[in-house]
C-alpha cells in the first residue's frame, strides 16, 4: 500500500523517514505554495468575499511533483504544522491534490507537536480533516494585512515619498516604538538625593539607607537639603528599633513560550528574536548527535503561547529529578502554571526538551554552539520549573537617632532550590548578598561611622531593546507569538527604525512622519486596543465563534471611509506632505525650512523652492530639537588623474562615497575597480564594480555594446563545478558570507 505523508519543511523528512516503514513516500510543499497575487489586490467583495489565490514563484514544479505522487497513493496525510499558518498550507495542498486524486476520502489531516515515533504514530492513527475554522482566520488576517498594505501604501507615496509600506500591526509596532521616543524627548529629568550611613557594631559594620524622617518618606531635591540632612545626622545617637526574620521563597519561573523565549533569549544569550526563532526551529525539526546521518527532533513545537505540560513530559521531568538530585528537590506535586499569554489558545504545550536524558552536556558535544546554547536554556527551564523553590532567610533590621528612620534587609540562601539549574544573571543581580552582622538585636546600640549623600537624576523610560517589545507587543494584545520575529524584522527592513550600539530601537525621522501621519488619518487602524480587539476577532474565526466575512466587511467599510478621506480628492490634498520647523530659511530668509525625504534619507528644504534651492542634512539632539548639519566639501587626495594629471577628490554621491577627478566637468575619469579576469559575456571588456540604488553591481565596461552584469558582490574566485571565473558573494545579517555560481544550471553553492 502506497502511503504519502505531507510535510511543510524538507527538514523534516529525513527526521520522520526513519521512524515509518517503507510504504511511506514523504515530501515537503517547501512552504507556503499558494498565495494572494502580488500585482493585484486578489481580494473581491461582491455577494461574498472571494480570494484569488496563485502559486508562489517556483512552487509550480513543487505542487506537480506532489500531486503526481497523491496520484498513485493509496492514503495522503496533510502534516504542516499544527498553526494557522500550517492549516493554510494544508488546505492549498489538498486543492491541488483533490483535482488528480479520484477518492479524496483518502486524504487526511494530521498533527504533532513533537517529532518522535510515538507522536508520528499516534497522528497517523487520529487522522482528522482540515480545520476551516482555522484556515478561515488565517484567510482573515492575510486580507486584513493585505487591504492596509495595497490601499494605504500609495497613498504614503504620495504624502510622504515613493517606495513607502504600511502594515496592519506592524504599523501599531511603530507607533509604540514613536511613541517611546517622544516620551523621551519630552522628558524633564528631576534632582533627587540618597543618604546612607555606615554604622558600626561590635567589630562589624553595615550599610542602610535613610527612608524616613519622622513619618514623612526621603524627599531630598537639593544639595542644600541633603547637605543640612548630613550635618544633623551626624548629631545623633542610634540603636536598632526593630529586627524581623523571615523566610522568603523563591519560586522557578514557568516554562517557555515563544515570547518569554525570544526574550530571555535575548537578555541571557544575547540572540535577536529572528535568530531564536530559525534555531527553534532546527532544534523542532532535528539535528544531528552521534550519527551524523541521522537528525533527532530536541524540542516540542516552538510556536506556541501555552505553558502546559503533558503528563509524559511532567514525569520525565520528575523521574530525572529524582534520579540525579536528592529527595528535598522535588515538590509533592507537580506544579501547574497559569493560562500563557493575553488571548493565549492553549493549543500546544510549552516548548520543553523532547527527551529529558538528552542533557546540554550531551548536546554541546555534537550541535552547533549556538544551537546547544539554545537547547541549553530550553532543557534548564524545562527542569528547574518542575523542581521546588529557592529559599532564603531574610532579616530587616530598623534603626534610629532621633527622627531620622534607616533600614536595611539582607538575604541568606537556605536552601538552592531549582537555582541548581537555572540562575540567569537577572538572578544573580537581584540575589546580590547585604550582609548583616550577626548578634544584632533591638536596642543593639550603633555607631554611625560614615554618611554618603548621594545625587541623583531621573531617568527617562528605556528604549524598546528587541525583548521589552515583545515583552510590549505580548501584554497589549498585539500579534501572536508566530508574528513577533516578523512585525521587529519589518520595520527594520523598511528604514522605519534603527538599532542603536545597544541593540536598542530608535525612530528614523522616516519612522516618526509615517506614525504621526498614520495616527492622524487612519486613527482606528493605529489604535492599539482596536488592533488586540481584531487578535480575539481573528481568534473567535479559529475557534468557529465569528463568521469570516462578517468581521472583513465591518472592518472595510469603516477603514473605506477613512481612507478616502486620508488620500483626499482634490489636487491640493495630494501634496507632499512636509513638517514645518521653526528654523527660518538662511539663504532667502523667508520661509521656514520644512522636513522633506528623499532618496538619501530625511533633509532640510525651502518651501520656497524652486526660488531658493536651499537644502541641509540636520540631526536631533536629546530633546528632539533640530540642528543643522554642514555637508564636508569635495576632498582633495593625493592620488592624480591618469587622464589629465590634475588631482583626484572625494565626493558624495547618491549611492554613497567616490573618487573622481577635480577637472570635471572637462575631464570626467572616474576609477573603478576592475576584476582580475575580462568580462565572462563577451571575452572583451573589463569587468568592473558599479554602485547602484540596491548596492554593489558588477557589468562590462563596454556597456551598452555588452549587458553581462550581476548584481551582486562578487568573489574572484573560479566556480569549482563550471569554471565561471567568479562567484557571486552574500552576507546575511550575521556576517555568515556565502558564495554560490551566478549560472542557475550549475547550481554550485559553499
Amino acid at each position: 500500500m502506497k502511503k504519502l505523508l505531507i510535510v511543510e519543511s524538507p527538514a523534516k523528512i529525513k527526521t520522520i523517514s526513519k521512524f515509518l516503514g517503507k510504504d511511506f513516500k514523504i515530501m515537503s510543499t517547501v512552504g507556503h505554495i499558494m498565495d494572494l497575487p502580488s500585482k493585484s489586490l486578489g481580494v473581491t467583495i461582491n455577494g461574498e468575499i472571494t480570494l484569488e489565490y496563485v502559486p508562489l514563484e517556483n512552487k509550480e514544479k513543487v505542487i506537480a511533483e506532489i500531486c503526481k505522487a497523491a496520484s498513485t497513493s493509496d492514503e495522503i496525510y496533510l502534516a504542516p504544522d499544527p498553526d494557522r499558518e500550517g492549516e493554510i498550507i494544508a488546505w492549498h495542498i489538498s486543492q491541488e491534490i483533490a483535482k488528480v486524486l479520484k477518492n479524496k476520502s483518502h486524504m487526511h489531516r494530521i498533527t504533532f507537536n513533537e517529532i518522535t515515533e510515538p507522536a508520528i504514530k499516534e497522528a497517523i492513527a487520529h487522522k482528522s480533516i482540515i480545520d476551516m475554522n482555522k484556515v478561515n482566520a488565517q484567510q482573515a488576517r492575510r486580507v486584513l494585512d493585505r487591504w492596509v498594505g495595497y490601499e494605504v501604501s500609495p497613498v504614503l507615496w504620495q504624502k510622504i515619498k515613493k517606495g513607502l509600506s504600511a502594515g496592519r500591526v506592524q504599523s501599531v509596532a511603530l507607533r509604540l516604538v514613536c511613541e517611546r521616543e517622544d516620551a523621551i524627548r519630552a522628558f524633564k529629568p528631576e534632582e533627587y538625593w540618597s543618604i546612607t550611613g555606615n554604622f558600626g557594631f561590635e567589630k562589624s559594620a553595615f550599610e542602610a539607607a535613610l527612608t524616613h524622617i519622622g513619618k514623612e518618606k526621603l524627599d531630598v531635591s537639593s544639595k542644600e537639603q541633603a547637605d543640612k540632612i548630613v550635618a544633623d545626622l551626624k548629631t545623633k545617637e542610634y540603636s536598632v528599633t526593630e529586627v524581623t526574620d523571615k523566610q522568603r521563597a523563591k519560586n522557578p519561573a514557568a516554562p517557555f513560550m515563544t515570547s518569554t523565549l525570544q526574550q530571555t533569549a535575548f537578555n541571557h544569550i544575547g540572540f535577536p528574536v529572528k535568530k531564536t526563532m530559525m534555531i527553534a526551529q532546527q532544534l523542532y525539526e532535528g539535528l544531528p548527535l552521534q550519527d551524523k546521518d541521522t537528525p533527532v527532533a530536541l524540542i516540542t513545537y516552538m510556536r506556541t503561547d501555552s505553558l502546559r505540560l503533558s503528563q509524559t513530559a511532567i514525569d520525565q521531568a520528575r523521574g530525572y529529578i529524582s534520579k540525579h538530585f536528592n529527595k528535598d528537590y522535588l515538590p509533592p506535586k507537580a506544579p501547574v502554571y497559569a493560562k500563557g499569554s493575553k488571548g493565549a489558545q492553549d493549543a500546544h504545550e510549552a516548548i520543553r526538551p523532547i527527551d529529558v536524558n538528552i542533557t546540554p552536556e550531551i548536546a554541546a558535544r555534537y550541535l552547533p554552539k549556538d544551537a546547544a546554547r539554545l537547547y541549553e536554556l530550553i532543557w534548564q527551564r524545562f527542569v528547574a520549573c518542575q523542581m521546588k523553590p529557592a529559599l532564603y532567610a531574610q532579616r530587616q533590621v530598623v534603626l534610629q537617632g532621633g527622627d531620622y528612620i534607616f533600614k536595611v534587609t539582607g538575604s541568606t540562601l537556605l536552601f538552592d532550590g531549582y537555582l541548581k539549574v537555572y540562575n540567569t544573571v537577572e538572578d544573580q543581580e537581584k540575589d546580590q548578598k547585604v550582609i548583616i552582622p550577626t548578634g544584632i538585636q533591638a536596642k543593639s546600640p550603633l555607631n554611625l561611622k560614615k554618611v554618603d549623600p548621594k545625587q541623583h537624576f531621573t531617568q527617562p523610560p528605556p528604549h524598546y531593546t528587541e525583548a521589552s517589545l515583545v515583552k510590549e507587543l505580548e501584554k497589549e494584545g498585539i500579534g501572536r507569538p508566530s508574528t513577533y520575529a516578523n512585525i521587529l524584522g519589518t520595520i527594520l527592513n523598511r528604514s522605519y527604525v534603527t538599532l542603536d550600539t545597544k541593540k536598542r530601537f530608535t525612530p528614523t525621522e522616516l519612522g516618526m512622519a509615517v506614525t504621526g501621519m498614520l495616527v492622524k488619518n487612519l486613527p482606528k487602524i493605529m489604535n492599539v486596543k482596536f488592533t488586540a480587539l481584531m487578535e480575539e476577532d481573528l481568534d473567535k474565526i479559529a475557534g468557529g465563534e465569528l463568521d469570516r466575512d462578517t468581521l472583513l466587511r465591518e472592518f472595510y467599510e469603516a477603514f473605506q471611509k477613512d481612507l478616502e478621506a486620508f488620500a483626499g480628492s482634490k489636487k491640493g490634498e495630494r501634496k507632499k506632505n512636509a513638517e514645518p520647523t521653526d528654523i527660518t530659511c538662511p539663504d532667502c530668509g523667508k520661509h521656514k525650512l520644512i522636513i522633506r525625504f528623499g532618496k538619501a534619507g530625511a533633509f532640510l528644504g525651502c518651501p520656497g523652492y524652486p526660488e531658493c534651492t536651499f537644502t541641509s542634512n540636520f540631526e536631533r539632539d536629546e530633546e528632539g530639537n533640530i540642528k543643522l548639519v554642514t555637508t564636508e566639501g569635495p576632498k582633495m587626495l593625493d592620488e592624480t588623474c591618469p587622464q589629465c594629471g590634475k588631482q583626484l577628490r572625494e565626493l558624495r554621491g547618491k549611492f554613497g562615497m567616490f573618487k573622481a577627478c577635480s577637472g570635471y566637468p572637462e575631464c570626467k575619469y572616474i576609477p573603478q575597480i576592475k576584476a582580475a579576469f575580462k568580462c565572462p559575456g563577451c571575452k572583451k571588456g573589463d569587468f568592473v564594480q558599479r554602485k547602484y540604488r540596491g548596492g554593489t553591481m558588477w557589468g562590462c565596461s563596454r556597456y551598452p555594446d555588452c549587458k553581462f552584469a550581476v548584481f551582486s558582490d562578487i568573489e574572484e574566485k573560479p566556480c569549482p563545478k563550471c569554471k565561471l571565473p567568479f562567484l557571486l558573494k552574500k552576507v546575511n545579517k550575521d556576517g555568515k558570507v556565502t558564495l554560490l555560481c551566478s549560472d542557475k544550471n550549475c547550481g554550485y553553492k559553499e
